[in-house]
Formats: C-alpha cells, structure tokens, sequence
C-alpha cells in the first residue's frame, strides 16, 4: 500500500467509528481532547475519567496542563529528551498547554475507539487532578492537598521499586 492508500483507509476507519459512536458535531475538539486521553493512559476503563478531570479543568478556567501536549510540543521542535522536565513545561508552543488556556490547537495522536468515546462521554466526576500510581492506572483527586498526597506516594512506590 502506498502511504496515501494507508491514509484513506485511516480516514475511512475513522468515519465509521465516529458514525458508530455518534460523533456528529464540534469533532475537532472531540478528537483533540480524545488525543490527549490516548496519550494520557493506556488503561482503557480509566479514560472517561481522565477526559472528566479535563473537562472540569476547561469549566474552571483551569489551564489544561496536559503532559501529553507538552510533549507533542517538544517532539515537533526536536526537544524532547525522553522525560518531561520543569524546562519542557515553559516551552513557547501553542500546543503547551500549562502556558496556554483551554485547548490545544488540534490532535496530538491518533486517538483510538474508547478515547474518542471517553471525550465525547466524560465520566460526571469533580475530580481535577491525576497522577499515575506507578503501576499503570492513575489516582484521581478532587483537591490540590489530596493531589499532592498522591504524588508523594507515587514517588514512594518508585522508591520502593528502587
């Protein structure tokens, strides 16, 4: 197959996913904010959840800071290194979403069936922060305080790893 046959069939797989699941309308925004769910966690059960804490974000005004988009920023400049750092999250992009309100400017990946499901059918959560828990999943908090006594025991499961 050539690249642009691999490309219609792409187009034409997504068509039918998106009629599937009803994604009718505001698909740019479906799509981009089910890119950074794909890129967010590989647990499938867990994507809704992670599409509620950004929505909550975007209804609060709350920058998106979704590590995924950094990411994408730092890998179109060249610059990423493997491992996001404070450096990479002051980065000049429009797709830095820690320095720029609400969405990125489009899709960072290609997002698969139950992302794509997960942004157009959030979980109904308060939650507005996450963090992974070191084993694959994430643990969700409401709070900052409670976020960050989920950051300290990620940071402790690394250790015991360790």
């Amino acid at each position: 197959m050539t690249p642009h046959d691999i490309a219609a069939v792409m187009v034409r797989h997504f068509r039918q996913v998106a009629n599937e699941i009803g994604l009718t309308s505001d698909v740019q925004r479906i799509v981009t904010m089910a890119s950074i769910v794909e890129k967010e966690t590989g647990a499938p059960e867990e994507r809704a959840k992670v599409a509620s804490v950004y929505y909550n974000r975007l209804e609060r005004k709350m920058a998106l800071g979704a590590d995924p988009s950094v990411i994408y920023a730092e890998l179109l400049a060249g610059n990423y290194g493997g491992e996001l750092t404070h450096a990479d999250l002051a980065t000049e992009s429009p797709y830095n979403t820690y320095r720029n309100a609400g969405m990125p400017p489009g899709p960072i990946a290609n997002p698969g069936r139950t992302a794509l499901e997960a942004a157009l059918h959030p979980a109904q959560t308060d939650f507005l922060y996450f963090v992974s828990d070191a084993n694959g999943h994430h643990r969700f908090a409401r709070t900052l305080e409670e976020h960050n006594r989920n950051i300290n025991a990620y940071r402790r499961a690394l250790r015991a790893r360790q």
